[in-house]
């Protein structure tokens, strides 16, 4: 589990995070969502520790990260794994290498060991005898699942995932949502997902957590989003329906 508790952020002056609490639950596929430029990703960077919160603080599993000493940051970020937009490869590695990059980094693991982690990383994600392929010999859906499996490759418990479905046709990205959602039940994980895509609130979406203009406006799941009262959410709502009709339209 992963909890926020009021935490803002500024950056020269301009308020970009305001008292935003929220609790992220292991083995469930949490999603901070909201237009761009509403500071979820802002929020996540918080959480992993890329920048600090001006006010508040990030608890993993009861343990403060904002505040840590070094060695308990390190021995958190340790059990983080994160898919980064685009997926992030190393275009001079093949994909062997960079699933096994972590490996490399953050372990003393024998190479044959490493070997045999990057195989059944691949083989989760559905790219096993990829081994030496480079980035620019596959595709964008590929691209993210060797995210996905470099990302699981350390068997994190926490899971950030930032627009896993940027740039990505509906029917990868719905490919990319359920094996989101498989890997956090098999692993209980604690995933939080970073999006404005509609369809997978809708596909995945068991807590949910809207931001909207840097406050934390609404707090529910999947069902409960389609009842809501929040003016603001349903507006975020009905953009992302309309968005998608003109996309289907073109």
């Amino acid at each position: 589990m992963i909890e926020v508790k009021h935490i803002s952020k500024q950056f020269g002056g301009k308020q970009v995070l305001t008292d935003v609490s929220g609790v992220f639950q292991k083995g469930k596929t949490n999603l901070i969502i909201g237009a761009s430029g509403t500071g979820k990703s802002v929020l996540m960077k918080c959480m992993v520790g890329i920048i600090k919160p001006n006010e508040g603080e990030v608890f993993y599993d009861g343990r403060s990260f904002t505040n840590a000493d070094r060695d308990l940051k390190t021995e958190i970020r340790r059990e983080i794994g994160m898919l980064f937009q685009g997926g992030a490869l190393f275009d001079s590695k093949n994909v062997q290498e960079n699933v096994k990059f972590p490996l490399d980094m953050l372990t003393k693991m024998p190479e044959e060991e490493k070997i045999e982690r990057v195989n059944f990383c691949l083989k989760r994600v559905g790219l096993e005898n990829t081994n030496k392929k480079m980035p620019s010999e596959i595709s964008g859906g590929m691209k993210k699942r060797v995210g996905i499996a470099r990302a699981i490759v350390m068997n994190p418990d926490y899971l950030y995932c930032d627009e896993p479905n940027s740039g990505l046709d509906p029917q990868t990205s719905i490919r990319i949502d359920n094996l989101i959602d498989e890997i956090t039940k098999e692993f209980n994980t604690t995933t939080i997902v970073v999006t404005h895509d509609m369809n997978s609130v809708m596909e995945i979406g068991e807590n949910i957590l809207f931001i909207h203009q840097g406050r934390k406006l609404w707090e529910g799941n999947s069902e409960e989003i389609l009842h809501t009262d929040c003016q603001e959410l349903e507006d975020f709502v009905l953009a992302n329906k309309l968005m998608r009709a003109v996309k289907s339209i073109s």
